[in-house]
């Protein structure tokens, strides 16, 4: 009888050992699984970037940065990058005039059929509208097209791609601007700046170097 009761004690005190690790092993695991889910929660959202626009101080800065891609439009459009440039220097006033800072429009391209955002602003005429672009490279782009599809600019691509002086004068010929000082201001800026050596650099004419300042 007593082997028994001894048998039946210790069978007791095996089962209630057992069942109080279950629970314990239990409430660890739910621990465990509650902070993975609180970890999970704590994701970082992802930023998207916006276009970026740089900081410009001088007319060097300017060319620093937009000569590649003036560059670029010139691979893709045949339009002299010395003229793009210099047409930037001259119509944004080096990026810091009104229709480039507020619009992005560096080239004074006015609206004409554009249905994309506008601003208006003093030109010839009081409160004409010009076109507004999302970033500059918007605007350099549009400006290679503005020039490449319309017909009264034709005969600028049948000008050498280094002879910005005759590119120059066909813009204000082909009535880009009404200022009769427009192309020399233009050459003078080419000129001034070596503007031109981003043309050599496109047409293989000089060795391309690290530093162009």
């Amino acid at each position: 009888m007593k082997k028994y009761l001894v048998f039946i004690l210790c069978v007791c005190f095996l089962q209630s050992c057992g069942s109080k690790r279950t629970i314990y092993n239990y409430e660890d695991d739910r621990k465990e699984i509650a902070s993975k889910k609180k970890k999970s929660k704590k994701r970082k959202s992802i930023k998207i970037d916006e276009p970026i626009i740089p900081v410009v101080r001088t007319t060097e800065d300017y060319i620093e940065y937009y000569s590649k891609i003036a560059m670029d439009e010139m691979r893709q459009y045949d339009i002299p990058a010395s003229i793009t440039l210099a047409q930037g220097i001259l119509e944004s006033g080096s990026g810091k005039g009104r229709l480039a800072a507020n619009a992005n429009n560096h080239f004074g391209i006015k609206c004409h059929d554009w249905s994309g955002p506008k601003i208006y602003h003093d030109d010839d005429k009081k409160q004409e509208c010009f076109r507004k672009y999302s970033s500059p490279e918007f605007s350099f782009r549009d400006h290679s097209i503005f020039l490449s599809s319309r017909d009264r600019y034709a005969s600028l691509f049948k000008l050498k791609k280094d002879d910005y002086k005759s590119w120059a004068k066909g813009l204000k010929n082909a009535g880009y601007a009404t200022d009769k000082k427009y192309p020399q201001k233009l050459i003078d800026l080419i000129e001034r700046y070596k503007l031109y050596r981003y043309d050599d650099i496109i047409l293989k004419k000089k060795k391309p170097k690290k530093n162009f300042r």
